[in-house]
């Protein structure tokens, strides 16, 4: 089997994806800058490899990455900033290519590529620009909105008060899938180089309008639930960047083919938000103190 690395391997997506590749029997590098943290010591039980590396000390990428055969990529302003990232996010495709790997699975974001005008999705086809000019076998990956969003911040104390709050009218559908499903297809495209090499797919699972999400929450939790939208404004007090994102959603939404992708990628077992949902464990997620979720969502 391949050495594969992962970076991001203790966030969402990595994690996801470093699990669906230890599934399928793969060698597994996880790369994180906290290789003593809880979900790094949960990926070395399950028989990952687990190396420091950081964005910013190209020695510990260049080390990281030497031996392996290919490359999974997640890059986030969220913690930092735009310029942050995209820095990043250049020296992790540099790095990729000096070790000459025969394979980048980045991911991106939905829409990125359409000069959507959000911050977070212009960062990241920054990126998806410097992969392609690389000389690089690559495969680019974009996420619709998380799911997993909605068991936490803002949603989740919104949820523990009855109220779905979300930024977005009523009627107003969004496409969405789970950090596992990322993980899957993620996977997947890892493992089939010749049928993703030179790909740049958008994915999704569902969608739905947020008073169809809210109903879904409501038989998922047990509790009466109706969505409340959030006024851009407060968003755009947490974050400008977030802001213009719900802007884009609510005026274009992220439109994906949702057919197609069950239909080559059946493998991936995509899951629906009523799926996801179930698998929560709410119970403990609304026992939490309001307030402990962060104040804005990790959105994609």
């Amino acid at each position: 089997m391949t050495t594969i690395a992962v970076t991001g391997a203790t966030g969402a997506q990595g994690g996801a994806t470093a699990r669906a590749l230890l599934a399928a029997g793969h060698t597994v590098r996880a790369l994180t800058r906290r290789p003593a943290a809880p979900a790094a010591e949960a990926l070395r039980a399950l028989g990952a490899d687990v190396r420091r590396a950081d964005f910013d000390d190209r020695a510990s990428l260049d080390a990281a990455l030497a031996g392996a055969d290919s490359l999974f990529a997640v890059t986030t302003p969220f913690g930092t900033d735009i310029g942050t990232e995209v820095r990043q996010g250049r020296a992790l495709v540099d790095a990729a290519a000096a070790a000459r790997l025969g394979h980048v699975v980045f991911t991106s974001a939905a829409h990125a590529d359409r000069a959507t005008g959000v911050p977070h999705y212009d960062s990241k086809f920054l990126i998806e620009r410097h992969l392609y000019a690389s000389g690089l076998t690559w495969t680019v990956i974009g996420p619709a909105a998380f799911m997993d969003n909605y068991a936490g911040g803002w949603s989740l104390d919104g949820l523990r008060e009855g109220s779905f709050a979300w930024p977005m009218p009523a009627d107003r559908p969004l496409t969405l899938v789970s950090a596992r499903d990322i993980g899957a297809f993620a996977a997947l495209a890892l493992q089939r180089r010749d049928t993703f090499a030179g790909r740049r797919i958008d994915i999704a699972s569902d969608e739905l309008d947020p008073a169809r999400i809210a109903a879904v929450l409501a038989a998922a939790t047990g509790r009466p639930i109706a969505h409340q939208q959030v006024p851009l404004d407060v968003v755009r007090g947490h974050s400008t960047d977030l802001a213009a994102m719900f802007a884009y959603f609510a005026a274009f939404g992220l439109d994906v083919d949702l057919a197609a992708l069950r239909r080559e990628f059946a493998e991936v077992g995509w899951q629906s938000f009523a799926d996801w949902a179930a698998t929560q464990d709410w119970t403990a997620l609304l026992a939490a103190p309001a307030g402990a979720a962060s104040a804005a969502p990790a959105v994609v």
